[in-house]
């Protein structure tokens, strides 16, 4: 029996979704802009980083292929002569979300079919009435923010005035998602997680995806987000890879913010980090220690919360290239027979207006020290993953997905 692993970069599009028209984002392509303005050296930053995207090991395992697939065109650094191993394509998705959850779930088996909650884009973008039933359970003098905005920069906007009142900050983006940013001492930790608590109880009526709690504290440059970051959110409704795996008694293990995406259900040992390479030394650490048969998820988020978000290009360059850097470590401990793959979520384009996500393909890289060369073309669903990953661990069928002819 062989083990099986997911690597997903949060928010890695590769362009070229069918239906990004209808989500406003019809063109967007977070590598394929961030490789031309790599190539023109637009994402240089004076000590960072210079020149092309230089993704080697990525290349090798087809990622210029994932780029034809899903849109036709190929940057010449990811051309078809740099690619030596492993099946590789992209993958569409079915549900009706562009967001983290959606994304994670459908990977893991069964798209999202119905609609999630979402919250006005108007100044104003909450109920008056969820607004009140939350302050008055948690014993709140009232809210800041109430608006779609930036973390970072609502932060930056409110902090001084959180913290002087005492007035957690609320806001939301174009995911299914209620955020409550609060400083760690003058808040406190524990009271900010309990008013997310309160929150997920309200908000379930409303079919939304996910409360996120998001501390931050004052440093010489600002306030800065920290790593204490936890995420509230609905189990899936439907069984997944994870959940397959937990019935037959596998061993699972979840990295990065898998656990919260899950809502910890069968979700197995769960590692966090402080960030990205953070995340990848748990992976790194857990790895010679996964028995036959084993599932492990991983996820990276600096590249959607860090750069997407952001829209820092150079930082997200700079990132790739980082994980490319450390990508041979884990290709070194794979056993005979082991099957990965790397893959993102959806998107975020770092060159497209505004800071939410863009609905574009994922690359789908499959690899192994048994797995030889070949296409796998642009696939329906991300379920596609999570069905040939059911198929290679001889785990009960998990939902619409079709495995990769191998």
């Amino acid at each position: 029996m062989t083990r099986a692993f997911i690597l997903v970069l949060d928010s890695f599009g590769v362009g070229g979704a069918p239906d990004a028209a209808s989500f406003g984002d019809e063109g967007s392509n977070t590598l394929g802009h961030i490789l031309e303005r790599c190539a023109a050296g637009d994402a240089d930053r004076s000590g960072v980083r210079h020149g092309p995207l230089r993704v080697p090991n990525m290349a090798s395992l087809g990622l210029g292929e994932c780029c034809r697939t899903a849109t036709g065109e190929v940057s010449p650094d990811l051309a078809a002569e740099h690619w030596l191993q492993g099946r590789a394509g992209a993958a569409a998705e079915v549900s009706t979300g562009k967001d983290s959850q959606s994304g994670h779930w459908e990977i893991a088996g069964n798209p999202v079919r119905f609609d999630w909650g979402y919250f006005s884009r108007t100044e104003c973008s909450f109920p008056e009435s969820l607004l009140e039933a939350l302050c008055e359970r948690a014993h709140l003098d009232g809210i800041l923010g109430n608006k779609h905005a930036s973390g970072t920069r609502i932060i930056e906007e409110l902090g001084d005035e959180h913290v002087r009142t005492g007035k957690p900050i609320c806001y939301t983006s174009a995911d299914s998602v209620f955020q409550i940013a609060a400083h760690e001492q003058a808040f406190g930790l524990q009271r900010l997680y309990q008013v997310c608590e309160i929150a997920r109880e309200l908000l379930d009526e409303l079919r939304i995806g996910r409360v996120i709690a998001r501390p931050f504290v004052a440093t010489a440059e600002g306030y800065r987000r920290t790593a204490n970051r936890r995420d509230y959110g609905v189990p899936p409704p439907f069984p997944t890879l994870l959940s397959r795996a937990w019935e037959q008694s596998r061993e699972v293990v979840s990295v990065g913010k898998i656990g919260d995406l899950f809502c910890h259900v069968a979700t197995g040992k769960e590692l966090k980090g402080r960030d990205n390479h953070d995340v990848f030394d748990h992976a790194l650490e857990a790895l010679p220690r996964l028995g036959d048969g084993g599932l492990m998820l991983v996820n990276l988020v600096d590249f959607d919360a860090l750069y997407g978000h952001r829209r820092d290009v150079c930082g997200y360059a700079t990132a790739l290239e980082e994980f490319d850097a450390r990508l041979p470590e884990f290709l070194l401990q794979l056993h005979p027979g082991d099957l990965a793959v790397i893959t993102g979520d959806h998107g975020c384009d770092p060159t497209w207006p505004g800071s939410d996500h863009t609905r574009e393909c994922i690359p789908v890289l499959a690899f192994g020290p048994s797995i030889a060369r070949g296409e796998i073309g642009r696939r329906a669903s991300f379920a596609d993953i999570g069905a040939t990953l059911a198929d290679h661990l001889d785990l009960p069928a998990v939902g619409p997905g079709r495995c990769f002819a191998w």
